[in-house]
């Protein structure tokens, strides 16, 4: 807390406006649209990378929220003040940091996956000023932020050789991403079975147990999606990453639109006859994932045969 108290005394608008900018990148729309702009664009296989760094690093970081439930910094000390433009982002429990968790995990594999160096200067700079950001804005505390930045970066080395393998050999992927899915499905069976105190159930603490839930059921929607990614572009689609320019551009506007459009236009219609924060959202994180890469890859060739290829 002293630390958090340093940076406030040093707070001022054009910080708060420049810090408040940096933690978008910790932000899950920035992850999902970053790893499908890879995934459609660059690498099929960097993509399920990154993208599984991400959601494994969510897992895991919401699975300690909740074992440990450590309350954010102003509610630990009723004195200290955040920046309250980062109020709305700030939910759940605080430790570890799921921002921090995000934008490491995302912008340490592109630094490791990819050889530009100023690709890889800009990642490694957000990897140190998104934590950073956390604790300016007062959200989170060193250790919140300190571990998550040891769990993403572990994940990032110790999954990047097994991609790798996974690469060339469809036997590994499936081994890899059923594997996946059972860890989300064991924290999805955490949160409905575990022995949680009265006191998460509290009025003042059930938003937490509530973001908990949600992240479980969203992130067993999007790696049962995954799995049906992969074995419809492995056996039928096959879909090529490269293409011209603005082909290029097409595919990452047309695409980011329709998953938003899916995301958003569905929620209404699902949630009228399913439970919210639970089977509406796994169901609509699934088709999202489904959408984003088995549908909308559909119609890259035709995109390709009228820009042609590029070599």
């Amino acid at each position: 807390m002293s630390f958090l108290y340093f940076l406030e005394d040093i707070r001022n608008p054009i910080l708060d406006f420049i810090f408040s900018a940096v933690t978008l990148c910790g932000e899950e729309t920035v992850f999902m649209a970053i790893g499908m702009i890879v995934f459609w664009c660059i690498s099929k296989q960097k993509g399920y990378y990154l993208l599984c760094v991400g959601f494994v690093g969510t897992v895991i970081n919401q699975f300690l929220k909740m074992l440990f439930r450590i309350p954010r910094p102003w509610v630990k000390d009723p004195n200290f003040t955040i920046v309250e433009s980062a109020r709305e982002a700030a939910s759940g429990y605080s430790f570890p940091s799921g921002h921090t968790q995000t934008s490491v995990g995302l912008f340490g594999g592109l630094a490791l996956k990819f050889k530009n160096r100023a690709l890889r200067i800009a990642s490694i700079t957000l990897c140190v000023l998104v934590p950073l950001s956390r604790m300016y804005l007062g959200v989170h505390t060193p250790a919140d932020v300190g571990v998550s930045i040891v769990i993403a970066l572990v994940l990032v080395f110790a999954l990047a050789p097994i991609f790798e393998k996974a690469e060339k050999s469809p036997k590994v992927m499936y081994i890899l991403l059923f594997s996946l899915t059972a860890i989300m499905l064991a924290y999805l069976c955490f949160m409905h079975f575990y022995n949680f105190p009265e006191e998460v159930f509290h009025v003042d603490n059930v938003h937490n147990y509530t973001s908990a839930i949600k992240n479980a059921y969203t992130l067993t929607g999007c790696m049962l999606g995954f799995l049906v990614v992969y074995t419809v572009d492995l056996r039928w689609l096959k879909f090529e990453t490269k293409a011209v320019w603005w082909v290029q551009l097409i595919k990452i506007v047309g695409g980011l639109a329709l998953v938003l459009a899916v995301k958003e236009l569905l929620r209404a219609p699902f949630e009228s006859f399913l439970p919210a924060n639970t089977w509406a959202r796994m169901l609509r994180y699934f088709l999202m994932v489904v959408m984003a890469g088995s549908i909308w890859p559909i119609t890259f060739k035709y995109f390709a045969k009228i820009g042609g290829k590029k070599e």
